[in-house]
């Protein structure tokens, strides 16, 4: 250990972090990473039975066009929700709330795949457009902000897991939130995210930046509606 003014530091190399026994080194290095965005990915079978699971993946990769990129782990036996999507070439992402992060973690439970974690957890399978042309994954009715995605790649990893890149074909959101300058602040929707495996947070405010320049420090805004030019 080595210590410095914020308290003992504890330092691993990689022989030592091979030996952990499995578990606690599953927990440190899916921990140490940092915060991650909570979201139910919601899918559908080619009958139109929803499924869903929990996710702390996602991340954000572009904007022009609307890109995401969610990372499954390897498909087993009860991988349905990776097969859904698979097969109908679509699926949803929605945000969890912390009203609602005990029945999204359920979902990662290992269901058979004829049970709907939808009902087996009490959250609502949500279908997005008309039903002549509705969307073929459902959302999360209970979720503020969701968005339906189509499949644009299915990567292999050199893990055993798959990488999705999806493109976004529509948000769907709560506008109480929402800057002019389109910025969506995910505190005021009760967005939560997750630390690890199975520790959930809340997210306050600390303040927005303007735009990095080399000459100057950036301006900081405690007014998240403010936005910028």
């Amino acid at each position: 250990m080595s210590h410095t003014d914020g308290g003992p530091r504890q330092v691993l190399g990689l022989n030592e972090i091979a030996e952990m026994p499995q578990r606690r080194r599953a927990r440190l290095i899916n921990s140490i990473s940092g915060f991650k965005p909570a979201n139910l990915v919601g899918t559908a079978d080619a009958h139109g039975n929803a499924a869903c699971c929990i996710v702390s993946s996602v991340v954000h990769l572009g904007s022009n066009p609307a890109l995401m990129g969610v990372v499954f782990r390897p498909p087993g036996a009860d991988a349905h929700n990776y097969r859904n999507l698979s097969s109908s070439g679509c699926f949803t992402l929605n945000h969890v709330t912390a009203d609602m992060y005990t029945s999204a973690h359920q979902t990662s439970a290992r269901y058979p795949e004829n049970v709907s974690e939808f009902e087996a957890v009490g959250l609502t399978p949500h279908w997005h457009g008309p039903a002549e042309d509705q969307f073929q994954a459902p959302a999360v009715a209970e979720s503020p902000v969701r968005m339906g995605l189509t499949v644009s790649e299915d990567l292999a990893l050199p893990n055993g897991c798959h990488f999705i890149i999806g493109a976004v074909q529509w948000v769907d959101y709560r506008s109480n939130g929402q800057a002019e300058d389109g910025f969506l602040d995910l505190a005021a929707q009760d967005t939560v995210c997750i630390g690890g495996l199975d520790a959930y947070y809340t997210a306050s405010r600390l303040g927005r930046l303007s735009y990095a320049k080399p000459e100057s420090m950036p301006e900081v805004r405690t007014d998240f509606m403010k936005g910028w030019d």
